[in-house]
């Protein structure tokens, strides 16, 4: 381990040089990370890499989830809940469906219960590949919401189902009821254990004398205990972390200071920075051990294999895009949809085209065990972690290079609508300046005639100004100051929830600028 730690060090080196690079020439790092790790591993003397998916899934997946569960918003998850559910769950189970059947007919010695397997590893999309994307381009608002939501679920849906097709696997019978009860508490049971833990955290960030540096280490131990709680109990760890993300992330202002909220968004972008380069520079730099495990199988005939179960994943996915838009079409005339307007044939196509493969799948394909209980080897698994790799592949060079392309052409931005969040926004910042004024003037009328400072605040928020400069300010205007802060905080919440069309983004942003002005308050 130690001799190899200069070569670690140079992976990091490595992938920021490369994500600057990727900035540069306009390329989704993940894409070229991938083809760095490819180009690496055959330089000579290079130690070889074996990646341990307890590794992934403990050390890298936990942060990695929660991060993307506090970045969301859960106004915008339940908006779209329908289709995010509908991608998250029925079509990762139709994906695996569909995987199973083409694996059985055409690949030699894969039976059903095989095909299920591996259409359970492939078929969730990553969403740091697409994320990382859709930075390069602008899309509408509701596309990206409905990816970050597939994004949060899908992996759960994924590991369910290769479980499941694990233990047919391996015992060589499929019980549904038993299954159906299994599938029933790894999702009840790890959306629970993930709010008990998260409301255990909550209690302990508030009560508890703690400090920002304090409140990171916390945050860095909850998506753990989250996932190992869950895991240990046989319930799912990604809905754990996920479910607990989202309860933290909703209540960050009721037990987080505005220090511990601004240096816990620094230092969680820079932490989940470094994971996702690693993960996927540790996908190319894993090919050589793949390849070596492959055995009798040819190398061309594995790859035939790996394009087949891409094109499959692609085309169900596709279909599934439409067939999600064709349901919301006729179930508007019956309920209320989130979007009743008929968005066309090109937002179902792109949408369906961002299907990138990526870490979780190589994770889930490498902890297949080697032998089955009865000493004997575990069917087709060396060919399995191929076709893996190359789905990954193929997925993040021919839809990762493309999708920027399709989204210029086919999603056309729509101006007004950004003129529009612009004048939401400002009007927000008008309103946060007149509700100012008046929890001065009615609260703290006798302060307001005391200190000039006070009165230059009132005029500057009459004139739409929501920040004021650094005058120096006495303790008791501090004092008053912060009240009025906090009394803003207050305003936006509810503002945010009386108003269900509201985009969530740009209360966000109006609540960090109130974080900064705490902060800056410290200094003056």
């Amino acid at each position: 381990m130690l001799d190899n730690f200069p070569f670690y060090l140079s992976l990091i080196i490595a992938i920021v040089l490369l994500i600057m690079l990727a900035k540069k020439i306009k390329v989704a790092y993940p894409v070229l990370l991938v083809l760095a790790g490819l180009a690496i591993c055959f330089i000579p003397g290079i130690p070889a890499m074996h990646i341990d998916p307890e590794l992934i899934f403990i050390i890298f997946l936990p942060p990695l989830l929660y991060e993307a569960a506090w970045a969301i918003s859960w106004k915008e998850l339940w908006r779209w809940r329908r289709i995010i559910g509908s991608f998250a769950f029925v079509v990762v189970f139709l994906s695996a469906m569909s995987v199973a059947f083409v694996a059985n007919y055409y690949i030699p010695g894969f039976s059903l219960a095989l095909g299920f397997l591996l259409g359970g590893i492939v078929s969730p999309p990553d969403a740091v590949s697409a994320g990382a994307i859709l930075k390069f381009v602008k899309v509408p608002k509701r596309m990206s919401s409905i990816l970050e939501g597939e994004s949060l679920l899908n992996d759960a849906s994924s590991l369910i189902i290769f479980r499941f097709a694990l233990i047919a696997v391996a015992t060589g019978q499929f019980v549904w009821y038993e299954a159906a009860l299994s599938f029933s508490w790894m999702v009840i049971g790890g959306i629970a254990i993930g709010l008990l833990v998260g409301w255990v955290f909550m209690k302990a960030h508030k009560y508890l004398p703690t400090d920002a540096n304090i409140d990171i280490a916390l945050s860095i131990v909850t998506p753990y205990v989250m996932y190992i709680a869950a895991e240990e109990t046989h319930s799912s760890g990604v809905l754990a972390v996920v479910s607990g993300g989202l309860l933290l992330a909703n209540k960050r202002h009721l037990f987080l200071s505005s220090t511990s909220r601004l240096r816990g968004i620094n230092f969680w972008e820079s932490l989940c920075f470094i994971l996702n380069g690693l993960v996927f520079l540790l996908i190319g730099l894993a090919l050589p051990e793949i390849i070596a495990g492959l055995g009798d199988v040819s190398l061309s005939s594995a790859i035939g294999y790996g394009a087949l179960i891409t094109a499959v994943l692609v085309v169900g996915r596709i279909l599934s895009a439409y067939g999600a838009v064709i349901v919301t079409l006729i179930m508007r005339n019956f309920i209320t949809v989130a979007d009743s307007r008929n968005p066309g044939y090109k937002v179902p196509f792109v949408l369906g085209w961002t299907g990138m493969r990526g870490v979780v799948s190589l994770a889930a394909a490498l902890s297949i065990p080697v032998q089955l209980s009865d000493g004997t080897a575990f069917p087709q698994r060396n060919l399995i972690l191929f076709i893996t790799f190359i789905v990954i592949l193929l997925t993040l060079l021919v839809q990762g290079l493309t999708l920027p392309y399709l989204i210029k052409r086919l999603i056309t931005p729509n101006a007004a609508n950004e003129l529009s969040e612009d004048k939401v926004y400002n009007d927000i910042r008008k309103q946060l300046a007149e509700q100012a004024v008046l929890h001065l003037k009615t609260k703290y009328s006798e302060q307001l005639n005391t200190y000039p400072v006070l009165q230059q605040m009132a005029k500057k928020w009459e004139h739409g100004n929501s920040l004021v400069n650094d005058e120096v300010m006495a303790n008791e205007c501090k004092v008053v100051y912060l009240d009025i802060l906090n009394q803003q905080r207050i305003w936006l919440h509810d503002k945010n929830e009386e108003e269900q069309m509201l985009d969530e983004e740009i209360i966000r942003k109006h609540l960090q600028h109130l974080d900064l002005e705490e902060e800056r308050l410290r200094f003056i």
